[in-house]
């Protein structure tokens, strides 16, 4: 009888025990540096080495988490709210009071840090507070804020074009002009909302927008519902207390100036680098609703956000993640994957809708509808009126000496500067304003 060797047959199995855990995988990638900040692109390809869609990395210095660069395994998680639940309150009570990312990940009763029916009160509430959104007048109200801004700055030949242009324009834009805050309580609430993203006075920060929010609500308790979102959600969200009402204004706050700002800036980065964007020889250019998807793809504006925190010790993907510790969608790495076949290199979705992409999330957390249209139609009116006016801007200096802000969240410029030839100011044909 001729022997066996007793490896030469036996098939190999996998078992739980067999699988890596994230801890395990290193290096840990910091997300939180400038050296991310300025090419996080090559960093997500160095992540991407034995074909890993599940990193580790560091939020901050003292905050460990997994990221999902890979397409499928994000969509699996972003549609799997039992086994990857978005609440953080089990998480957080790990985190120090006055921690930085305390105000961009704690919980909050909105539609992103809940789960199940109690997710879906607060979405109902949000979605009925943007239903009033009338898309004539924002478009209106947009033309009315871009003419005297871009007025202040078109005879000089230059201009940094976040501060003297985008952030005064989409702030304009989400306080006045939808959530309908006062001039006098303009400056309280943007304080408080700038807060959020840049101080780690956290207990401050909550302060500040529990103020600033309440006196907001009060300025709307004698008008009509359909006045603006506050003065609907105001009165018709009769099931959430006034700390939930609260609670789903910042949500627009933080969702409405700080997103949009980036995807216009990053879209005129794109449009003033890119030669597919310049206009052809019969001075026709690409749409810039073109850009503005793309850009929403390839480099979103949002680049790594959609937490969740597994109930349990999950196995996902062949790799056992923590229980209860943050899993960051990366929608930026994800829209990238290599694995992704699209039909030509320009498939980005021109009909405006959700499509294939992440930039705007995905499941039962993806961006309301009627959040990403009025953003998207307020972002094409600040460039389409931009370029109307300006339409030989170049950028004042080379494009690998800009600078982006650090943080593990956003895409975001600090300034966006550019030259052009001195022009005269804009006509004011002031829109009608609200009825």
């Amino acid at each position: 009888m001729q022997s066996h060797s007793l490896h030469s047959s036996a098939p190999q199995v996998s078992t739980p025990q067999s699988y890596p855990s994230i801890e395990d995988l290193g290096p840990h990638y910091r997300m939180y540096d400038a050296a991310f900040a300025q090419n996080p692109h090559a960093v997500y390809q160095r992540m991407r080495a034995g074909g890993r869609s599940l990193v580790p990395v560091l939020l901050a210095e003292d905050v460990p988490a997994t990221l999902v660069i890979g397409y499928d395994t994000a969509k699996q998680i972003l549609n799997d709210d039992d086994r990857f639940p978005a609440d953080p309150r089990t998480w957080q009570k790990t985190l120090p009071d006055r921690h930085p990312l305390r105000p961009m990940m704690e919980y909050r009763p909105n539609p992103l840090r809940t789960t199940g029916d109690v997710h879906g009160r607060y979405r109902k509430a949000l979605n009925a507070g943007l239903a009033v959104i009338d898309l004539h007048y924002v478009r209106a109200a947009a033309e009315r804020t871009a003419i005297p801004l871009i007025n202040s700055f078109c005879g000089d030949g230059s201009a940094d074009l976040i501060s003297q242009y985008l952030a005064p324009f989409f702030i304009s834009v989400l306080t006045t002009d939808i959530m309908g805050c006062p001039p006098e309580l303009v400056d309280s609430v943007l304080t408080a909302t700038v807060a959020m993203f840049d101080t780690d006075a956290t207990v401050d920060v909550e302060a500040m927008l529990g103020s600033a929010l309440g006196a907001l609500m009060d300025s709307k308790r004698h008008l009509p519902a359909d006045t603006d979102v506050t003065a609907h959600l105001v009165h018709t969200a009769t099931d959430l207390s006034n700390e939930e009402k609260q609670h789903q204004l910042v949500t627009l706050l933080t969702a409405g100036i700080e997103v949009p700002r980036n995807h216009a800036a990053n879209t005129i980065l794109l449009m003033l680098t890119d030669p597919r964007y310049r206009p052809n020889q019969e001075g026709f250019a690409p749409l810039v609703t073109d850009a503005m998807v793309e850009n929403l793809t390839t480099d979103p504006p949002m680049a790594n956000y959609c937490i969740t925190y597994p109930r349990a010790r999950t196995l996902i993907d062949g790799v056992w993640l923590p229980a209860n510790q943050p899993v960051v969608i990366s929608m930026a790495a994800a829209n990238n994957d290599p694995k992704l076949r699209r039909d030509t290199d320009s498939d980005w979705d021109y009909g405006g809708g959700n499509g294939w992409h992440l930039g705007r999330g995905a499941g039962r957390h993806h961006c309301p509808k009627m959040a990403y249209q009025s953003s998207d139609l307020i972002v094409g009116e600040a460039i389409g009126q931009l370029y109307d006016a300006i339409p030989d801007m170049q950028l004042a200096v080379p494009r690998e000496h800009l600078t982006w802000r650090p943080g593990p969240f956003h895409r975001a410029l600090t300034a966006l500067p550019v030259v052009f030839a001195p022009t005269s100011p804009l006509p004011v044909l002031w829109p009608s304003v609200r009825p």
